[in-house]
């Protein structure tokens, strides 16, 4: 049936693009439903649920069952529906996508032939997933349509069967050429090289990051301590442990990835930084690496830098309908100074890719500097900052200048030096495009200012600031109604007074698919200044922080960080408790001051970055 699906050439684009039948009517044709009852469904539909697709409100009515409506469905648009067994399923092929994304996504890889990848899935009319499969895989998809409930059945035995596995297990259970690693080479000292390079260790490593790119993980972090020695992942910005190798295998696991990053491995008193780069199905995944001495040993934490289910697509990062035009609009301008703030790890480097692509173009010159190059963008020059060659962020942008750039792009502001030339690269008719550590929009006015621009350049030169978080999203397999805690209560009060701006508020229990977390992926919020006239006048007497938020609020149209992460509460997209540990609340002097929280990088639905 597979195979029938598959010579049929009923791809999702296809579906996707040919025209919808109403649903309701298919349903009456094939005498599934009434008359009466598509009437009743209609009525629900525009009383209750007017956003809800009519299919899914006379399924939840119970007219018609999950597997008729999409069979349906699915026949309306020339896709096959079919029944999956285990047999329809080549067991390697389920390792043609990650673990995380099939689970999040619920669906199932079945066979690969010909570089043609085919795929069970309920949602058959998402284009951007198919390619998103596509990309992943390097494969030409072809969709067929299956329920949930039978993905599920035959999707989580094959998982339950993989994932309780020892420690013995887990060092046989990667393929030796299921990862590959782009190795330097240096002469190293023979003891701790042969122990290096043993068999059970580099399956370990290997294994390790495996894992850790196939679970979407941001970080890995290899901790000695007394007798212990833990390897823990940092997943949509919560650290979780993977597994505890024996306490022996510290110096050689630790010594086999410091060869892998090129590395000084006979140097364990100082921190050393290195880089690695994998091909993880045939895609390259970039590595870096950073290690300490401690009491027990040298700790090791690996960034893991992957876009390949990324996006650098603006209209899927989380803008409200109401700001991305806007910075469609101020990323249009052809000069000046557009700056994104946040903390480490909150996706700016994701949003500046995501403002490049749509700026790049054979008509203009876009150019940037990066420390490291996190995405390589097509008809982009990207440049490398190399710190021991003297190619600094000034250095570099300095010299850029003398290369007639459109749009440049600097990583990151870090120094008065980098600020100044930046702002007079775009006062001298450049669109400059960089980001800043800050708490909040207006906060970047005044950090410019601290690093020595004088406040009449950075009136002239700056076009917006935009600052970002990132928060968890609620998993939509286990998402429920909650009630919040009394200290959440109470929070919320402080903030908004007695009309809190939320009724209903939303949590994941936490099941399997989110490895019972309650959340999966994260998505970013957003705060945006665009300084108007009277800003614009504040800024350039020198004018104090806490004016020019006054100012910024008094102006209209601008949204805080705080406000955009209630809108998402409010859709359900996140939790309050999620939103509360990364916003700025406010004191009882009406200040605002930051909550405590971590950033990691931007799996893109986009992967998390900095």
């Amino acid at each position: 049936m597979v195979a029938d699906a598959n010579s049929s050439n009923n791809t999702a684009q296809s579906a996707a693009k040919a025209a919808s039948p109403r649903i309701g009517d298919l349903l009456i044709e094939r005498g599934l439903i009434t008359d009466e009852q598509m009437a009743l469904a209609l009525a629900h539909q525009r009383d209750n649920c007017p956003n809800r697709l009519l299919g899914k409100v006379i399924m939840e009515l119970g007219f018609v069952s999950p597997e008729d409506l999409l069979r349906t469905t699915a026949g309306a648009l020339g896709v096959a529906f079919v029944h999956v067994t285990p047999a329809m399923v080549h067991s390697d092929v389920v390792d043609v996508l990650p673990r995380e994304f099939i689970d999040e996504n619920n669906l199932l890889p079945l066979w690969v032939r010909d570089n043609q990848l085919a795929v069970a899935i309920e949602d058959f009319t998402n284009v951007f997933m198919i390619e998103t499969i596509e990309r992943m895989s390097g494969c030409s998809v072809h969709v067929v349509s299956a329920t949930t409930e039978n993905i599920r059945s035959v999707l989580d035995p094959l998982v339950n069967n993989r994932s309780e596995v020892g420690f013995e297990d887990l060092l046989n259970e990667i393929r030796d050429d299921q990862l590959t690693v782009v190795e330097k080479t240096d002469e190293e000292p023979d003891d701790l090289e042969n122990a290096a390079s043993g068999s059970p260790v580099i399956k370990l490593v290997n294994q390790i990051i495996h894992g850790a790119i196939c679970e979407r993980a941001s970080d890995i972090h290899l901790e000695p301590n007394e007798g212990v020695f833990r390897v823990r992942y940092r997943v949509d910005g919560e650290l979780y442990e993977k597994l505890q190798p024996p306490f022996s295998m510290v110096a050689a696991v630790v010594s086999r990835i410091k060869i892998m990053a090129g590395m000084d491995i006979a140097e364990r008193r100082v921190p050393q930084d290195g880089g690695i780069t994998v091909m993880l199905n045939k895609q390259a995944v970039d590595l870096r690496v950073s290690t300490m001495p401690t009491k027990f040993g040298e700790k090791a934490v690996i960034r893991v830098v992957d876009n390949r289910g990324g996006t650098t697509d603006l209209g899927k990062q989380g803008f409200s309908a109401v700001m991305l035009p806007k910075i469609r609009e101020i990323i249009s301008e052809k000069n000046g100074v557009i700056l994104v703030t946040g903390p480490t790890g909150s996706g700016k480097s994701t949003t500046l890719y995501g403002c490049l692509a749509e700026i790049v173009s054979p008509k203009v010159n876009v150019s940037t500097i990066e420390d490291p190059i996190e995405n390589n963008m097509a008809g982009v020059n990207q440049f490398q900052v190399n710190k021991k060659a003297g190619f600094t962020f000034a250095g570099a942008l300095r010299s850029l200048l003398r290369q007639d750039p459109d749009v440049i792009m600097v990583g990151e502001v870090r120094d008065g030096e980098t600020a100044q030339i930046a702002t007079q690269a775009a006062l001298t008719g450049h669109l400059v495009l960089s980001t800043l550590h800050t708490n909040d929009a207006p906060s970047a006015v005044t950090r410019l200012i601290n690093m020595g621009v004088e406040p009449y350049l950075v009136a002239a030169s700056l076009r917006g600031v935009l600052a970002q978080r990132l928060v968890r999203r609620i998993c939509p397999h286990c998402k429920t109604e909650t009630e919040p805690q009394p200290v959440v209560r109470q929070t919320l009060h402080r903030m908004f007074g007695d009309t809190l701006p939320i009724e209903t508020f939303f949590t994941g229990r936490g099941c399997q698919r989110c490895r019972n977390t309650g959340c999966v992926g994260r998505i970013g919020i957003y705060e945006l200044l665009v300084p108007d006239g009277r800003l614009l006048e504040a800024i350039s007497r020198g004018a104090a922080l806490q004016e020019l938020r006054r100012i910024s609020a008094a102006g209209g149209g601008y949204t805080t960080l705080r406000d955009d992460g209630i809108d998402k509460v409010k859709q359900g997209i996140a939790s309050i408790d999620s939103l509360l540990e990364v916003v700025a609340r406010k004191d009882d002097a009406g200040d605002q001051v930051s909550a405590p929280g971590h950033g990691d990088v931007w799996h893109g639905a986009t992967r998390d970055g900095d």
